[in-house]
């Protein structure tokens, strides 16, 4: 038995035959070539009628190239678009194609088959109920062209939803059309500039703390803004007299994450919104570590005028697969005159859904359209399964319990493994830097990827930036005291390890993946995004 009382197989050296198998596969590890190496050109495994003329054209016949016509001389309805020449794709029988991509899925990491430790990303379990309700009738098939008249129910649940997160946030309008945490910021900034151009003030500057996220300030560009850093102070928290000195007629608005990237939460977050509101800039506010504050304070209560909520970080809702993100963004009295349509504000003792501009009513000038249409539907119904599954109470002990794990590993770790900013609690994410590999031989790198042998993504790495090094652990509430005990444990292991000077097994990581360490400059700048078929070994040769 191992220290977490788990039955441990006698350790036998793997020997050369058993690791170098004929098939290339490792008993349950299947070897999968690309289904490019796989399948055959000349046949498919679907049966389809062979329309009349297709073997000509597909052979490239430059008559029938030339007039998309068929043996029976009708011009076929892709006119000029009609292919001309061969496909060119692989085919492979039902089994084979079936076999192909569940190898495939096997060879992922997943919420679903560990720990996913990725600082700044809450990768939280996607409760199954959820993905139940997505598939409702009236909300998985319904068309973004329907008329409205025909999606009351959708429309309804959009009200709901929107009408929790102002109630969580304590704001007064929410734009639910967003698709994610960038084009979240994009929208809550555009607000702003809306705002800022009604009462005839053209600011050009973005105040960005260095321990922001990264779109923050690509936003602020994008947008047109120059961008100015606010240092972080010693304690790795924003100083509001560091803001006050960068504070002029010229700031449009300061953007500020809290809990910040360093997983701490910013105490003086009041002081740093009265002095940027002084100076008649606005405050905006990203929401991706939301996790860590749900039930526990509102942004709006801390003069926050303008913040995107990740449903996907939050409120559980899968990162990609399942369709696309959500960012909603709510706003302050002060800017929900600007609200893109359509936006959910709060009417009287509930919430109205308001889908046009006529609908806004007076005193309201959107600032325009951010989407066509809802087509993160599904987002929001997992959302709101969440909620409804959770209640406020459930969903404030998820934010403890978030904390508390991040806490946990901290303190499992703190010994060995160093912190930035010294040994002080942290929020939802605990903050290590690379300076207890110092004269080990072993980069940050090295450690990351020697965990994936260990059977674990790798925490981010190397974010925020502020920190050399880093290494950015988040839990989430998800995780048991069993799992966490086995993740301390082997990240325990892997630094005395390296002290011991085992360095050349940490650059030799991974040696148990499908893949050793790859090239990651190299692959960076010279990216291949296509397959092409590998040359004879004669040409290759000369």
């Amino acid at each position: 038995m191992n220290e977490q009382g788990r039955p441990t197989a006698p350790v036998t050296a793997v020997t050369e035959d058993a690791a170098n198998t004929f098939t290339g596969n490792r008993a349950l590890q299947m070897e999968e070539p690309l289904i490019f190496e796989t399948g055959r050109y000349d046949v498919t495994g679907v049966d389809l009628p062979q329309e009349a003329g297709r073997a000509e054209r597909a052979t490239g016949s430059k008559k029938e190239a030339a007039s998309a016509e068929g043996a029976t001389g009708k011009k076929t309805r892709l006119g000029k678009h009609a292919r001309t020449a061969p496909i060119d794709l692989p085919g492979l029988t039902e089994p084979e194609a079936m076999r192909h991509y569940v190898r495939l899925s096997q060879k992922n990491y997943a919420i679903d088959s560990g720990l996913y430790p990725l600082g700044s990303c809450t990768m939280k379990h996607n409760p199954r109920l959820n993905e139940k309700m997505a598939r409702l009738p009236g909300f998985a098939d319904i068309h973004p062209l329907q008329p409205v008249a025909t999606v009351t129910g959708a429309t309804e649940l959009i009200t709901e939803l929107g009408r929790w997160l102002l109630e969580m946030t304590g704001m007064r309008s929410v734009a639910m059309s967003p698709k994610a945490g960038a084009h979240g910021e994009l929208c809550g900034m555009m607000a702003i500039k809306a705002a800022l151009t009604a009462r005839g003030d053209k600011r050009s500057t973005v105040l960005v703390p260095e321990s922001a996220h990264g779109t923050n300030p690509a936003t602020a560009a994008l947008l047109g803004y120059s961008v100015v850093d606010v240092p972080a102070r010693e304690d790795g928290t924003v100083d509001p007299a560091a803001v006050r000195e960068r504070l002029s007629p010229d700031v449009a608005a300061i953007m500020l994450t809290n809990p910040n990237t360093c997983g701490l939460f910013e105490r003086d977050v009041v002081a740093i919104a009265d002095a940027v509101h002084e100076a008649g800039a606005l405050f905006y506010a990203d929401g991706a570590n939301f996790n860590a504050i749900v039930g526990k304070v509102k942004p709006g209560d801390l003069g926050v005028d303008a913040m995107h909520i990740n449903l996907h970080k939050t409120f559980s809702t899968p990162h990609g697969g399942g369709g696309p993100g959500a960012g909603p963004v709510v706003f302050s009295d002060m800017l929900a005159p600007y609200a893109p349509v359509p936006f959910v504000r709060i009417a009287g003792e509930g919430a109205e859904f308001v889908g046009t501009r006529a609908e806004a009513g007076e005193g309201a000038a959107p600032f325009g359209r951010m989407t066509a249409f809802h087509g993160q539907m599904g987002m929001f119904v997992r959302a709101m399964a969440y909620m409804f599954s959770h209640g406020a109470d459930g969903m404030r002990q998820a934010s403890d319990d978030a904390v508390l794990n991040a806490n946990y590993v901290r303190a499992g770790l703190r010994d060995l493994m160093s912190q930035p900013f010294g040994d002080r609690v942290c929020m939802h994410e605990v903050l290590f830097d690379d300076h207890f590999l110092d004269d080990t031989g072993v980069t940050t790198l090295d450690f990351a990827k020697a965990m994936i042998d260990e059977g674990y993504h790798p925490m981010t790495m190397y974010f925020p930036l502020v920190v050399h090094g880093a290494m950015l652990i988040e839990p989430t509430e998800s995780e048991s005291k069993a799992s966490l005990d086995l993740f301390i444990a082997t990240l325990r292991d892997l630094v005395m390890r390296a002290k011991k000077g085992e360095a050349e097994r940490f650059r030799q990581a991974p040696q148990l993946a499908p893949r050793r360490r790859l090239d990651e400059t190299r692959a960076a700048r010279q990216p291949k995004l296509k397959w092409e078929k590998p040359a004879p070994w004669s040409e290759a040769a000369e």
